[in-house]
């Protein structure tokens, strides 16, 4: 549209520039501002609170990854095979983590006793930081060691690396099968495990 057309195109071009100077100024180092101003065309934004459910068809192959528990315990992706995994992404100074932590707890508590697991994957706390985190919120799951990013990096597939929290239902496969990017929900989060448990 010609820029002579009753000042309409720059005045649309001025209120794009202060929505997105407003954005950017009240959170600076927000993550979703940077993604979502980087243009780069993917069909989420970090922690944007989307859930997505996969038929069994419509999945992949199982997830592959390796890491270590904070008590020095090697994991591995091939050990998951058999039951359902919840794999929650974490660190102990973000927010929305410490919202969601009681749900988590309370799901795994829940879902126990059908052979659900649930394992953290804490991408930046060192192991006191953690335990601390653990105790305030009487989490009783075990969480990977990931500050060097080995695990995140090998779920990039599914879980982009500033979203965090994150969280993935693994069916009995290994293969994920329900996926929360952003704060988990708790009902929601349930009905993905269910879901998990009630197939074949």
């Amino acid at each position: 549209m010609p820029l002579g057309f009753p000042g309409a195109p720059l005045r649309l071009l001025a209120a794009g520039v202060a929505l997105v100077l407003g954005l950017s100024g009240c959170a600076p180092n927000d993550a979703l501002a940077e993604q979502a101003n980087a243009g780069d065309n993917k069909n989420y934004i970090a922690g944007d609170g989307s859930v997505t459910e996969y038929a069994p068809e419509s999945r992949g192959e199982p997830v592959q990854l390796t890491g270590t528990f904070y008590d020095g315990t090697v994991v591995d992706s091939a050990d998951f095979k058999g039951q359902v995994t919840v794999l929650n992404i974490w660190y102990a100074a973000c927010a929305p983590c410490r919202v969601e932590a009681p749900d988590l707890q309370a799901l795994y508590e829940k879902h126990q006793q059908s052979g659900v697991q649930f394992i953290g994957v804490n991408i930046r706390d060192e192991a006191a930081t953690a335990a601390a985190f653990e105790r305030t919120f009487g989490i009783t799951y075990p969480s990977i060691d990931d500050a060097d990013g080995a695990v995140l990096l090998a779920m990039t597939q599914y879980v982009p690396p500033q979203a965090v929290p994150s969280t993935l239902v693994l069916d009995r496969q290994g293969r994920v099968a329900g996926r929360i990017i952003g704060l988990a929900e708790k009902s929601t989060l349930n009905a993905l495990i269910t879901d998990a448990i009630a197939e074949p």
